[in-house]
């Protein structure tokens, strides 16, 4: 309910983003296998379009002219959808880009969207083959639906647009540590986790978040929104609506710019020692991850996780193994928090560990969303 759906047009022009190096390497040979014969039944004419380096799709959808397809696919993991939306967000026309239908085959080895997506669509949790079915099956019958996007600034100037998550601490260490395993597929996540619960590490920062719902004893927020900030900068007043400048990046209407303190109305977490904090946007962390079962696509929510300081390892395994089947925050472990946030803010005290975008490493600096 509530749901929106476009459909494709037929016959269906389809520009195909294929990694060949993705997840266990056998995306190339899985398109060809399961997905090219279905997309010919369903009159769904491709283009293949094979990357060779990184950032070689950004420069792809950045520069083409995308008005010969009517739709985009990614056949790979995250990470390229990621290249992909960063791409369309750098074009001139980005608002018109960014209304072409966007679709996710699961190449990779977390396959976060890709899962996230065959449960909004009420399918059993299935991995591999069976998932990547699952998914051609939805680009068949050429649906389409709204996804929310949240925009990240960083404190050199970097400006962002993520479709799943921003992480630090133990889940992102897992992620790139685990990147050498890659071959493996899903099971490198679980070598990593337990390489990282091996030498758990203790994250010093501020974490500070605007809350979806106002929590009992914090200000309301004050009837003039903060100026808006725009490309990573503390922006004018922006003109009305429709009056912008050609192509310029939608405002961070809920953000003060990094070096101001954060307005009243938002929260100061009073911890400063973390295992991990994550903001998630959609179900699933990774195809056997449901982090965040209340998700949407697009809800205009970011899940917000933090694991204080003092846990212990066993007690983290235990989340983890519970988060497969979604129930980590029925064990009501003191050291786990959850709020639905609008947005959010990390000032880490020190540049050190790892900090992920859609599972892909960033410099360690402060940055909100």
């Amino acid at each position: 309910p509530g749901d929106s759906y476009g459909v494709l047009p037929r016959p269906c022009r389809a520009l195909v983003l294929l990694n060949p190096q993705s997840g266990a390497g056998r995306a190339l040979e899985d398109f060809q296998a399961v997905v090219q014969p279905m997309l010919a039944e369903a009159d769904i004419a491709t283009t293949v379009f094979i990357t060779e380096r990184p950032h070689h799709a950004h420069e792809k959808v950045r520069d083409e002219d995308l008005s010969q397809w009517d739709t985009l696919v990614v056949m790979a993991g995250d990470g390229l959808l990621y290249e992909v939306v960063n791409g369309l967000m750098e074009r001139p026309d980005w608002e018109a880009a960014m209304k072409k239908p966007l679709c996710i085959l699961p190449g990779g080895s977390g396959n976060a969207l890709a899962a996230s997506i065959n449960h909004y669509a009420g399918n059993d949790h299935v991995a591999k083959k069976k998932l990547l079915t699952n998914c051609a099956f939805i680009l068949c019958k050429g649906l389409h639906t709204p996804m929310d996007l949240v925009s990240l600034s960083t404190a050199s100037g970097k400006r962002l647009f993520s479709f799943l998550g921003f992480g630090w601490g133990f889940i992102s260490d897992v992620d790139i540590d685990s990147e050498k395993y890659r071959r493996l597929g899903n099971a490198r996540f679980t070598l990593g986790t337990l390489q990282c619960l091996a030498k758990l590490r203790v994250y010093q920062g501020r974490l500070s978040y605007l809350p979806a719902v106002p929590e009992q004893g914090t200000p309301l927020p004050p009837r003039d929104p903060p100026a808006p900030i725009t490309n990573g900068q503390a922006g004018r007043v922006l003109p009305p609506a429709g009056t912008e400048a050609v192509g310029a990046l939608p405002a961070d209407s809920l953000l003060v710019p990094l070096g101001q303190p954060v307005p009243a109305h938002w929260t100061v977490v009073p911890e400063e020692e973390f295992v991990t904090i994550y903001a998630i946007y959609q179900s699933h962390l990774g195809t056997n991850l449901l982090m965040a079962p209340a998700a949407r696509l697009h809800d205009g929510c970011i899940h917000l996780f933090y694991l204080k300081a003092g846990i212990s390892r066993v007690a983290l395994l235990k989340i983890f193994l519970a988060m497969a089947r979604g129930t980590h925050l029925d064990l009501n472990c003191p050291h786990l928090r959850y709020i639905p946030v609008r947005a959010f803010r990390l000032e880490p005290r020190v540049a050190t560990g790892i900090m992920t975008v859609d599972g892909e490493a960033l410099a360690c600096e402060p940055v909100q969303g």
